[in-house]
């Protein structure tokens, strides 16, 4: 057997850069990397002698830099993604937070943070936490609960088994998710004799999960006794290449389709099936057909909260549930009849068994009523010098503006609601929305992201002051490396969507906006001076048509263009949504707690979890 003798860190690396997708190029597109005691030796040194054929990557923040590899491998829908690395101690825990976001939306990532010396000699190494009952315990257990795949490499052999279960994992459509190989820094840097042949160029296909024939006629004699049946269409709709067979399998047999946040623009705006966003943050046109239906299809849907209204939208006692997911834990939820396997093969084989069968579509009136009611809201205010814009109306400005290769994306706050309701998306791929896990701080890494991925795109960004002030460093890769994107930063002065929340379930406010947290000088925070210190061409748009104006300048413009725009904190869109379970107290002395205690038991009595 022929070998050659590398360091640990040099097999990783040179294994990944051979791991190639389909289409010919590398399923690991580069690596971010922050590097320090932990990782700048082995891996460091690995990397810079493989920088041509798996470039590298320099962020400001771990947690961000990982946001971006996250965003990239969303955007492609989970065809290729990004490894991350960073050192043993605060670097490490920093991208926890990103491993969990990647975790809950079942995206890849290669997390490789550095760890403690596996010979334990200088313990306690800088920056170790120590544990006096485990001795084995490291700072990156912390990825443990939310990694698909943990291994920690204590020896250089044990990459032969660890980087192919890596890759299995990212790879798998049902098991699809970050992985965490913690890789201690002595080991980084061992020497082995490798087997050639471990390094030898290999293709991972995406494997298409084909349904249970019995699942599928089980299913389909549900639909065949069904008289309002409803599809539920989630991220596993764009991840499973399924968007055209989705529209097939609509329109053949005339049922209304749905979108979460994360399958919206599955179908086109337009599309005469297409009854718009679900749940919470839904239209008032699909939330109808949803308390309406008989039998609720998810496909691809985790069925979260946001989704099913805490379980209180789908209000027809004679309502079942279907759940076509090619993760088996998704299938089964909530008593749903099972159909597990790919999106794409699922609804071919359903279509199949069905023939001829068709329903009778919702009337076109539900649409037409919610756009005559929402439309306004997005339409280009009268001049009032004291009136500052809603966000609706901010959405309403980008959209007018956006073409046919805009790409909208968002994470939290106030625009994502607001955006799943109102923005009108045209074709599969043009809205990126991280509301899995919601995280704060996605946006402009995000962007990134996605330029990465589809350079030729029109990003807009939309990012709220909260989630800018909480993690903007990115902004300045961003511009250092010449991306391009919009990035459009709503000014309501603090936290305006949980203070929102707060008043509704009867709190006073309290510690979300700004002037209304403890202060002894007022926040006087110059976005747009920041912004242009970090790189971008920043500016400040005072009304909804300066923000039009600078849309269009910001197409011509080779760069981050940003754009900066005090909005009201108070207003949101009055229209469409449902019920969400947010814990009211049973005890206040505050009547409007009280009021809304009691709105929230009458609430729960409408929940049906099975």
């Amino acid at each position: 057997m022929k070998t050659i003798r590398l360091t640990a860190a040099q097999a990783m690396v040179k294994y990944l850069a051979a791991q190639m997708t389909p289409e010919g190029v590398p399923y690991i597109a580069g690596c971010w990397a922050i590097f320090g005691h932990g990782n700048v030796a082995g891996l460091g040194e690995a990397l810079y002698h493989q920088r041509d054929a798996l470039p590298t990557y320099r962020g400001h923040n771990e947690q961000t830099m990982a946001h971006t590899a996250i965003a990239y491998a969303k955007q492609l829908r989970r065809g290729r993604a990004m490894m991350v690395t960073s050192s043993i101690g605060p670097g490490a825990t920093n991208m926890v937070t990103a491993c969990a976001l990647a975790y809950v939306n079942r995206l890849p990532v290669l997390f490789v943070p550095g760890d403690v010396f596996a010979h334990r000699g200088p313990d306690p190494v800088l920056q170790q936490p120590e544990n006096f009952a485990d001795g084995t315990v490291t700072a990156t257990d912390t990825f443990r609960p939310v990694s698909r795949y943990f291994d920690r490499i204590t020896r250089p052999e044990q990459l032969l088994t660890a980087l192919p279960r890596a890759m299995r994992t990212m790879t798998d459509p049902a098991d699809c998710g970050p992985v965490t190989l913690a890789f201690c820094q002595d080991v980084q840097a061992e020497a082995y004799d490798w087997p050639e042949a471990f390094f030898e160029p290999r293709i991972w296909h995406r494997r298409e999960v084909q349904p249970d024939p019995a699942e599928v006629a089980r299913v389909a004699a549900l639909l065949q006794g069904a008289e309002n049946p409803v599809i539920v269409a989630g991220g596993g709709t764009h991840y499973g290449h399924a968007t055209e067979a989705l529209k097939a399998f609509a329109e053949a047999h005339q049922i209304p389709v749905v979108e979460t946040q994360a399958g919206k623009s599955a179908l086109p705006w337009d599309h005469p099936l297409n009854l718009g966003p679900i749940g919470v943050t839904g239209a008032e046109s699909a939330n109808t057909v949803c308390g309406a239906a008989d039998l609720v299809i998810g496909v691809g849907t985790r069925f979260q909260d946001f989704t099913t209204g805490s379980w209180s939208l789908f209000a027809n006692p004679k309502r079942k549930l279907v759940s076509l997911n090619v993760q088996a834990y998704d299938a089964m939820k909530h008593g749903a009849e099972p159909l597990c396997c790919d999106a794409k093969a699922g609804l071919e084989a359903l279509s199949a068994a069905l023939g001829a069968k068709t329903f009778t579509a919702p009337a076109a009136s539900l649409k037409a009523d919610w756009f005559a009611k929402v439309d306004p809201l997005t339409d280009a205010p009268e001049e009032d010098a004291n009136a500052l814009p809603t966000d609706m109306q901010v959405v309403g400005a980008v959209q007018r503006s956006a073409g046919p290769d805009t790409v909208v994306m968002c994470a939290a706050g106030t625009m994502p609601g607001e955006l799943h309701k109102l923005w009108k998306a045209g074709r599969p791929g043009s809205y990126h929305m991280e509301y899995g896990f919601s995280c704060m701080g996605y946006e402009i890494a995000g962007a990134l992201g996605i330029h990465m991925a589809e350079p030729d795109r029109d990003i807009v960004c939309f990012t709220g002051d909260g989630t800018y002030m909480m993690a903007n460093s990115e902004l300045a890769t961003a511009c250092m490396m010449g991306a391009k994107f919009t990035l459009v930063i709503t000014d309501n002065r603090g936290f305006g969507c949980i203070n929102r929340l707060q008043m509704g379930t009867g709190g006073a406010e309290f510690n979300n906006l700004l002037d209304k947290a403890h202060h002894v000088n007022p926040s006087q925070i110059d976005f747009v001076a920041h912004a242009a210190s970090m790189g971008a061409k920043a500016l400040k748009a005072s009304s909804i048509a300066e923000l039009e104006h600078h849309l269009a300048k910001a197409k011509d413009h080779d760069g981050v263009y940003a754009i900066v725009l005090d909005t009201d904190p108070y207003p949101s869109t009055p229209h469409g949504g449902s019920w969400w379970e947010v814990g009211v107290p049973e005890v206040s002395t505050r009547p409007q707690v009280n009021d809304a205690r009691a709105t929230y038991e009458t609430k729960r009595q409408t929940q049906r979890t099975v």
